[in-house]
């Protein structure tokens, strides 16, 4: 992901929130409506959701340190995880509570035009921010499905934007709904049915975000058209013969580390070794940009070590696992 597209769906979704924050307030101020306050809530709570994403970009742009060498790039899940945490605490836990004791302790909503007008307004701000996200996304998802980027995009701020804003657009459409089935009826129970739904499509939501982010903080492979390519240019076919194993972590969105095993010439000098390494290891930056951190073992490949096993461990010069043969 490119820091310039997130950022600006980063900061479109923060310009659309904060000033549906305030519109819902207002109108909770002036209808008592407790779908406008729990949606009030929401919209704060992504405000600073987008504070804690802009916040991560930055720290994930430090220099390396002696203390953390491969610099600070998997900053920028943890700050997406939190994001996680406080859509599920503020924004879903406390639209269920107010929910809850909704339903429990009814009262008829007065000033009907502030909700229904403001609501009005949100849907139109949250399209467009939603807009703004999926538009910047498309230049990364390619082919691949939304449930596949959400899934397997290795830089963060998008999907939860995309995933916050998708969030946020039902959520005023179940506000609308329960706001209009009270003002119709006359019962307010039906705010509150709208409040609860609110926080159980928040708490679903952070759940997702949980889950995805989580695997990013583990540490993820690169994907298969990276692994593709570096294969494919690790092996010169003159040096170096052959890949027996290799490994691959995210160090950050836009930060690969490559560690491999590599079979040369068994009549090859240090010196011709060195080259080869050296060698390989540009063209794997050529055909692959982030892959910034690489460490090549050289061996001489055994088709005995080979057959004992595939542990690399136990059969040094035998293939892993995940060897390209």
């Amino acid at each position: 992901m490119s820091a310039s597209g997130g950022t600006k769906a980063i900061v479109a979704a923060l310009a659309a929130n904060l000033a549906i924050a305030v519109a819902k307030f207002v109108a909770f101020l002036f209808s008592g409506s407790s779908s406008m306050l729990a949606e009030s809530v929401h919209s704060l709570a992504d405000s600073g959701n987008q504070g804690l994403l802009l916040v991560g970009g930055k720290k994930a742009k430090r220099e390396a340190t002696p203390q953390h060498p491969f610099g600070y790039g998997r900053e920028r899940y943890i700050y997406a995880f939190l994001v996680s945490i406080v859509l599920f605490s503020v924004g879903g836990m406390f639209a269920i509570y107010e929910g809850y004791e909704k339903i429990r302790h009814p009262h008829e909503i007065t000033d009907w035009y502030w909700p229904i007008g403001v609501l009005v307004f949100a849907i139109i701000a949250e399209t467009f921010s939603f807009r703004t996200a999926i538009k910047e996304s498309n230049v990364l998802r390619g082919k691949r499905s939304w449930k596949e980027f959400v899934r397997h995009a290795k830089a963060p701020e998008l999907p939860v934007v995309l995933l916050e804003d998708l969030g946020a657009l039902v959520g005023l459409i179940l506000a609308l709904g329960g706001v209009g089935l009270a003002l119709l009826t006359g019962n307010g129970v039906w705010d509150g049915i709208g409040t609860l739904c609110i926080g159980i499509l928040l708490i679903l939501i952070a759940l997702v975000l949980a889950a995805e982010t989580k695997s990013l903080l583990l540490g993820e492979a690169a994907g298969v058209e990276e692994v593709e390519k570096i294969q494919a240019a690790v092996v010169d076919g003159d040096t170096v013969t052959r890949l027996i194993h290799m490994r691959t972590l995210h160090l950050g969105p836009e930060e690969l580390l490559v560690a491999a095993k590599v079979a040369v010439r068994h009549d090859n000098t240090a010196a011709q070794v060195a080259a080869a390494i050296d060698a390989a290891e540009e063209r794997i930056r050529t055909a692959v940009p982030i892959a910034r951190v690489i460490y090549l073992e050289p061996d001489v490949y055994s088709e005995a070590a080979a057959a004992a096993g595939a542990d690399p461990a136990a059969t040094p010069g035998g293939p892993g696992p995940d060897a390209a043969h």
